[in-house]
């Protein structure tokens, strides 16, 4: 009798115990490659126990196998201790990605306080990840001059000529150097958006970096295209905050992110402008 209510309490404590297995980043690979769901992996990692790496190269290894970003942010979620925003316990109905408190990249594993951006960010500006202290840093910002028809002209005159400009950055080379996978955090004034930051590639001279434009994209206004844009895909993760991933598909090199300008056409603006430089390094 004794030994038959043993069997019973194993067979009846067997789903709990099995429910209750920590999973991990071979876990998660297994259940992509049995085909489940996105959402029901989701839900599996809020419910049970976990120890996930969350390194960049893992994050670059679940994504190359499937994992969708609502996968990863799960992942990054629980591995910070943190529950899924506005839930106790997670079911795949209502399962989903963490609402506003974590990169779902996890290339530069950004953690939130809810509705907030991280530490570190704690004006307008740009920003990028130190991976070395762990944090974000504010990206230096050097002094723009623009030449348009043929003389060196500032930002004042070269917001009302029509056609193509050259900008000029002093020193042909930018005092921050980053390897990719690099990972930036734009937060952007009231009533701006992310789109309207210029991402440039520089091209290095003897003591300057110089990019071409038009002037339309120097001064806000619907005219114009930048000739040495480099597209890039931002990422909401808070009110007027972006982060944006660059991957090592860009090529090295000097870049620069330029912000808009408030002024309008044809009104008293400075006599320069800046930019938020950079070197990107494989």
């Amino acid at each position: 009798m004794r030994n038959r209510i043993l069997s019973l309490a194993v067979l009846l404590l067997s789903p709990v115990l099995y429910a209750q297995q920590v999973l991990n980043n071979d876990s998660v690979l297994k259940l992509l490659k049995a085909g489940l769901s996105g959402d029901l992996i989701v839900a599996t990692v809020n419910s049970s126990p976990g120890k996930y790496d969350t390194s960049a190269d893992a994050i670059i290894a679940l994504k190359k196998a499937g994992a969708s970003d609502q996968v990863v942010a799960a992942m990054i979620l629980k591995a910070s201790g943190s529950k899924p925003s506005g839930s106790v316990e997670s079911s795949p109905a209502t399962a989903g990605p963490p609402q506003g408190n974590t990169d779902p990249t996890g290339i530069s594993q950004v953690v939130l306080a809810s509705g907030g951006p991280p530490a570190g960010v704690d004006s307008i500006g740009v920003y990028y990840f130190d991976k070395v202290a762990n944090g974000w840093k504010e990206v230096p910002a050097e002094v723009v001059n623009f030449k348009a028809q043929g003389g060196l002209k500032h930002l004042a005159s070269a917001g009302v000529i029509k056609g193509e400009m050259t900008g000029f950055v002093g020193g042909n080379r930018s005092s921050l150097t980053l390897k990719m996978p690099a990972s930036f955090i734009l937060y952007v004034p009231e009533g701006r958006a992310p789109g309207e930051y210029q991402l440039l590639r520089l091209h290095a001279n003897a003591d300057s970096r110089e990019f071409r434009a038009a002037n339309g994209g120097i001064v806000h206004d619907a005219g114009g295209a930048l000739r040495d844009v480099v597209d890039y895909t931002p990422r909401k993760i808070a009110p007027r905050v972006y982060v944006i991933d660059i991957t090592e598909d860009f090529e090295h090199g000097e870049y620069g992110f330029l912000p808009p300008s408030d002024a309008a056409v044809g009104s008293a603006i400075p006599t320069s402008t800046k930019l938020y430089s950079f070197a990107l390094t494989n």
